[in-house]
């Protein structure tokens, strides 16, 4: 994927590196399905008033925003598609810490624990 390609994939919805789709291909063979996507949402709640949630989905809800990062397809419902326009998701496997993490460039703040934004 060239650069510019990655500048329209950012503007028109959620990126997803190659760390993380290599994780969440990895975390789908485990569970031995196919038909499962990751969604992605934005749910009231936390310290600083959403949080995100992702989670493996089979369900297809009307209004969904699918895109597909080698072979993994990432869901975001419509709700919540306005807040992740231009988020990008990463995994991360150091001594320090490990997980998915999201740089928001919607979230105008954060609380401490980084699990909430505003």
């Amino acid at each position: 994927m060239s650069v510019s390609d990655e500048t329209t994939t950012v503007s028109d919805g959620i990126l997803l590196s190659d760390a993380a789709a290599a994780k969440v291909k990895a975390l789908l063979d485990q569970e031995g399905r196919d038909d499962l996507a990751l969604r992605v949402a934005v749910q009231p709640g936390g310290c600083s008033g959403l949080r995100y949630q992702l989670f493996f989905d089979e369900r297809s809800l009307d209004g969904d925003v699918v895109k597909e990062f080698d072979g993994v397809k990432v869901v975001t419902d419509r709700m919540s598609a306005p807040y992740l326009g231009g988020a990008s998701i990463d995994f991360v496997d150091t001594i320090e810490k490990q997980g998915f993490t999201i740089d928001n460039p919607n979230a105008t703040g954060s609380c401490a624990c980084g699990d909430s934004f505003s």
